[in-house]
């Protein structure tokens, strides 16, 4: 499992651009007009906006209070230091918990069976995998120290016991938020747009005002995008706190 991991990590991102491709595949619907009535797409929709707004609060939360340095190849397995800081302290793997969310409330907004009920359980197949050789790294590394956050930190759920004094002695970096985070939201809000408009023709009946709505959103997005990146790399934004 853990040789499976660190392949999976090698090619993380290009497996998960061919996931989240998939959400467009044709497939029986999670949610039919049969069985939900007329308004059948609301569900789906509205659901899945919750589901995946959640995994993008709960990576920017983790991002704004504690962030895992690495350095090293980025095709393999690598940290500089045993993060246990922010939530991390109440989750040891809350970025993949976000992900997770995120790829899931995708599936239900494209309204798939076929993702819900086969590509998410890969997605997690993938993931634990991924978990696996991560913690096999941390092990050698870190010893005794990473047994001990182990044994008191859950691997996946989240636990909220204790998450308001998190809150109270750290303070979030919105601006590491945004600028560790912004091509994620960019490739995240373009998708759930592209679904949203191009799955449910009952929203906008017109195939032209469907493409002049999705065009207007991208080119918005992709303005805020090239401001974001103009401020990260001409250093007039950077994560420091003042």
């Amino acid at each position: 499992m853990i040789t499976i991991g660190n392949f999976f990590f090698k090619y993380r991102n290009i497996l998960f651009v061919f996931l989240y491709l998939l959400l467009f595949l044709p497939s029986p619907l999670l949610f039919a007009p049969d069985t939900f009535g007329e308004n059948y797409y609301l569900l789906p929709i509205i659901l899945g906006l919750i589901i995946t707004v959640s995994g993008e609060l709960i990576r920017g939360l983790t991002i704004g209070l504690a962030y895992i340095i690495r350095s090293g190849s980025n095709k393999k397995v690598y940290a500089e230091t045993l993060v246990t800081e922010g939530l991390f302290n109440h989750c040891r793997n809350p970025l993949y918990v976000g992900n997770i969310l995120m790829l899931l409330g995708a599936g239900i907004i494209s309204n798939s069976m076929l993702y819900v009920t086969i590509v998410i359980p890969l997605f997690l197949f993938i993931y634990q995998a991924i978990v696996f050789a991560e913690e096999n790294f941390l092990r050698n590394k870190f010893g005794s120290q990473f047994d001990a956050y182990c044994s008191r930190v859950n691997r996946w759920l989240i636990n909220l016991t204790g998450v308001s004094p998190t809150f109270d002695k750290m303070r979030f970096n919105y601006k590491r938020w945004i600028l560790k985070e912004y091509n994620t939201i960019m490739v995240w809000m373009t998708g759930i747009n592209a679904l949203i408009i191009y799955k449910y023709p009952e929203l906008i009946p017109s195939a032209v005002h469907r493409n002049w709505l999705f065009s207007g959103i991208f080119i918005l997005l992709g303005i805020i995008y090239g401001y974001v990146r103009y401020l990260k790399k001409s250093g007039r934004m950077t994560d420091r706190l003042s």
